[in-house]
């Protein structure tokens, strides 16, 4: 079958391709590397050799069946209608058709059937993964009345620019900053830009897609990201109110049997979930797991996960897995 990446020059679009080999999926199947025409004409490495970056239109001219959308929202919303009326089914990265309610917003170890009999299909925002892939079973079990989450997200989410200023900074070299402070040995609470009710846009992302997601339209939930000098993931501070009495050893139990989720709770050993131990890995940690005892039924979680991965290119590659075997019968 024939794959293309859209954006694989970006750091989302690196990631697919590692991603892709560590899968198996580019040795059995063809691979076309896409991006804008300031990067066509670059080469990339598959399996040893140079491959042509191409731009979106050359991509569309060689009919794939699949394409991995990295590359932002306008040229997803440009080239994306395009390549779904050729049938190409499209895997899109950024937030351009994620609440679109026509379009299935899918986390697949939750609600990948949702996508089966779709052209499009959009992949949610990295902090919405993680909390969700935590929020799903405990749902599931005991029902949820509120979440209160306050993010601490890597520079390797806002991209390139982003890692290149923090460096900068930390080598006291002058550079182009894409953020409004400086970020070395800082905390910026924006991610994004703020919209009319003082959230910032990544902070209401996660406030609706969490609901869409979930099937709880009406979920009582708030956020606050927050930018940190940190590279390889991001972590999330979540405040939990259930409707139903909770038993934490239940609460263990379930988030250690639930597909995609490692529990790292041994405080007495500081054990916990970190970022420098999330990175490069596709499971999304959990630990720090205690009750909240201003509440009741109410407890506190810990999340950590490699933004890059199961937060974008791993989630993508898993929906593509899916349709792979579900529509075609292949892997």
């Amino acid at each position: 079958m024939k794959i293309a990446i859209i954006g694989a020059t970006g750091l989302v679009g690196q990631t697919m391709l590692q991603v892709l080999a560590e899968r198996g999926i580019s040795h059995r199947h063809e691979i076309i590397l896409a991006a804008s025409q300031a990067s066509a004409g670059r080469t990339l490495p598959i399996h040893g050799k140079n491959t042509k970056v191409i731009t979106p239109e050359e991509t569309l001219a060689l009919r794939p069946d699949f394409a991995l959308f990295s590359a932002g929202g306008d040229p997803s919303r440009y080239y994306a209608p395009m390549f779904t009326e050729a049938g190409v089914c499209v895997i899109d990265n950024s937030s351009a058709w994620r609440m679109d309610p026509s379009i299935p917003l899918v986390v697949p170890e939750i609600n990948a059937a949702t996508c089966r009999d779709h052209l499009l299909i959009a992949n949610p925002n990295c902090s919405t993964i993680q909390l969700v892939m935590v929020l799903a079973p405990l749902h599931k079990k005991y029902g949820i009345r509120r979440v209160v989450v306050s993010t601490y997200q890597s520079v390797t989410g806002t991209g390139k620019k982003a890692v290149d200023q923090l460096f900068q900074e930390r080598e006291a070299k002058e550079g182009a900053r894409i953020y409004p402070w400086p970020i070395d040995l800082n905390c910026i609470p924006q991610c994004d830009v703020f919209t009319e009710n003082d959230y910032t846009k990544e902070e209401m992302k996660i406030i609706q897609e969490s609901r869409k997601i979930l099937g709880i339209p009406d979920l009582a939930i708030t956020a606050t990201a927050v930018r940190v000098p940190v590279i390889g993931g991001h972590s999330e501070s979540v405040n939990l109110e259930l409707l139903n009495e909770i038993n934490l050893t239940e609460i263990r139990d379930i988030l250690r049997t639930s597909p995609g989720i490692f529990v790292q709770d041994e405080p007495q050993n500081n054990l916990y979930p970190m970022p420098l131990h999330s990175s490069g890995k596709d499971e999304v940690f959990v630990g720090r797991i205690r009750k909240d005892e201003s509440i009741k039924n109410g407890i506190n979680l810990w999340i950590s996960a490699d933004n890059l991965r199961k937060g974008a290119a791993t989630n993508a590659i898993q929906i593509l897995e899916y349709l792979m075997r579900t529509r075609h019968g292949v892997a």
